[in-house]
């Protein structure tokens, strides 16, 4: 089954197709803004990250092959990913939760637009909260799976792991949101 997204990007690079790009742009932008904030902790760092992938998508730097075990998606998502931890590299700063920080800084995120766009209702709102207070290793994987809709097998390709280390991860991930959900005072069926 081909990757539409893969052709989009192909046909953009080969043919300067400014629309294939815009329609990438305008699939990704929310999804990826939301995966780049559970690394960076601010939202506007988390916009300028997404709009460093896609300038390296742009500029042709990074190499996408389409592969039948591989989506675009995928492949974008790693490359995000990689600006995120170059991020926190350069500014020495560790991929770590700060549960503090993270609540006393709560209110003034969930107005930024793609999480308020994403969290309509209070249950989102409630889950996200919690989602925010478990580990960031979680979180991650949290996103990739529930936010962006990816399988195991692409999520194990963008964090680098293997598949049972992401199934694990997963499981794990799982757990802590049930039991963080449950402190909040809410009851866990979902």
């Amino acid at each position: 089954m081909p990757d539409n997204d893969g052709i989009l990007y192909i046909r953009f690079l080969a043919e300067n197709d400014q629309d294939a790009l815009e329609v990438l742009f305008n699939k990704f932008r929310d999804g990826l803004i939301l995966f780049l904030f559970g690394f960076v902790q601010n939202a506007d760092v988390a916009e300028e990250l997404m709009m460093d992938t896609f300038a390296i998508l742009v500029s042709g730097t990074a190499r996408y092959k389409e592969k039948d075990d591989a989506s675009f998606k995928t492949w974008l998502f790693a490359v995000a990913k990689n600006q995120a931890l170059l991020y926190l590299r350069k500014r020495k700063i560790r991929f770590v939760s700060s549960e503090s920080v993270l609540l006393n800084n709560l209110e003034a995120d969930i107005s930024f637009h793609p999480l308020a766009t994403l969290l309509k209702n209070k249950r989102d709102a409630q889950l996200y909260r919690a989602m925010r207070s478990i580990d960031a290793d979680y979180r991650q994987v949290l996103i990739l799976l529930y936010f962006e809709n990816m399988k195991p097998e692409q999520i194990s390709r963008v964090i680098n792991k293997n598949i049972k280390q992401t199934y694990n991860l997963l499981a794990r991930g799982k757990e802590s949101l049930r039991v963080a959900y449950e402190k909040m005072g809410n009851s866990w069926d979902i």
